[in-house]
Formats: C-alpha cells, structure tokens, sequence
C-alpha cells in the first residue's frame, strides 16, 4: 500500500471509529510497526491526529459562528433540497417549530398554503411567512444581531407552555461522537427546549456540517431525524448506524 493510501485509510478509520489502535493498523494494512509508527507521527505534524499510547485519536477544531448572511449564499442549491424534503414532512394540523437559520429559511416557501401553525425564534422566516399568509407566532425574547435569531430567558419562559407535533432544527455541527452542536450558548438553550417539547425533531443540514463540532451540544445524534442532501455510506457509514438519515435527490 502507497504512503497516501496508508494517510486516507488512517484518516478514514479514525472519522468512523474516533481512535484507531496500532496494531490493528498494522493487521489492515499489512504493514510494520515501525511504518504505522512513522504514519502516525507525520499525520500528528500536519495537525490531523493526536497520538496516544498504542495508537492515535482523532484531533478536531471548534468551528467559529458565521452570520446569517455569510450562511445564506453557501451552498444554497443543496439547502434548498434539503429544505423541500423537510416541508413534504409538515401535515395538515401540523404544530411545528422551525428554527432560526439558513438551511430552515428555505423551507418557508414549501410551507405555503399548508394548514400548520408555525413557531418560529426566527425574524427573517416570520416575515416571510405573514407575508405568504401562514399561521405563525414569533416568540418574543433578545434579538441576536448575526443570525437574526430570538434567544434568551423571555424566549425560553414562552416555549417551555407550547407543544409541537414536529421541531425543524439547523445546526453547526453534526459528529458521531459529540452530537448536534451550535456556537452560541443562548441558541443552543432555545434548541433544547424546541427539542424537549416536539414529538418528532429533524435536523436539517447540508454535508458540510457533518464531523465538525461547534462550542455547545444541543442533543446526541440518535436524538433527531438528520434531513441533508447525498452522502457517500463509505464515508458516513458510522452515521447511519447511529442515526436515521433522509437524503435530499440532486
């Protein structure tokens, strides 16, 4: 096996499994100690593993919050798929919370026409939502000026007296082993309570917010219903044993 080969396989089995054991490097890959020492060792240089005793641990960042703007303009075609997928979910009767963020703006536009009541912590989707005439309430609380999100102790009290039938949620983060994270404090609390209140909770992300982890957890994995768009199972196949999955078509 090449070098470069020996690294992804490495890599690969440490974003399924989060720690790897030499030996069992060494059975895979049909190599020495000595080499699996000397991957490992480099792979630690180039800032993508930690070596521990008898093998190596998968090294991650704490990714910093981007603004809803900054969000908005990435990767939209596939958000929007996404977006699509998750409103076929919303039935008539329907009580749904639908989260501040990106990737939930677009399903405002399929919500059209549906008889839901809406909860919304989100200013940008009320909006738009009275505009198109929909059943909705903007729970009241602080206004967070970089993703235009209502959060806080007023928002909270106001949540913790309404039910949903389902809870559309975005997230920054989405990995195996750390579960569904969110950068700030104060969203993440509002997050929490949504969750804790609806029957059934979706987390729509794009394939980009997988094996990354923001500052606060919200839930673990096996907790929501993950809406994103095409995975590769070789890549995300730890993620499908944990969790269901609905994959958004191209």
């Amino acid at each position: 096996m090449l070098t470069e080969e020996r690294y992804n396989f490495i890599l690969e089995q440490l974003t399924t499994n989060g720690v790897i054991k030499s030996q069992e490097l060494m059975l895979e890959m049909n190599c020495s100690e000595s080499t699996i020492r000397r991957d490992l060792a480099t792979l630690e240089e180039q800032g993508k593993l930690v070596r521990v005793h008898g093998g190596a641990k998968r090294v991650y960042t704490i990714e910093q919050e981007q603004t809803l703007s900054e969000k908005s303009v990435k990767n939209v075609h596939y958000k929007k798929k996404v977006a699509e997928l998750a409103a076929s979910l919303v039935k008539a009767d329907d009580v749904i919370f639908l989260d501040a963020g990106s990737t939930t703006f677009f399903m405002v536009p399929f919500l059209k026409g549906k008889n839901v009541r809406i909860v919304t912590n989100a200013v940008q989707h009320a909006l738009l939502l009275a505009d198109q005439d929909n059943d909705v309430l903007l729970i009241g609380g602080k206004l967070k000026n970089t993703t235009q999100a209502i959060v806080g102790a007023t928002s909270l009290e106001q949540l913790s007296r309404y039910r949903f039938t389902k809870a559309f949620l975005g997230m920054n983060g989405i990995d195996r082993e750390y579960g569904f994270t969110t950068p700030d404090p104060e969203e993440a609390t509002v997050k929490q309570q949504a969750f804790a209140n609806s029957s059934k909770v979706y987390v729509l992300a794009d394939e980009t917010k997988f094996n990354k982890v923001t500052f606060v957890k919200v839930c673990n994995i096996e907790d929501a219903v993950i809406i994103t768009d095409h995975l590769n199972p070789k890549n995300y196949e730890s993620y499908f044993t944990k969790t269901t999955i609905l994959e958004a078509k191209k």
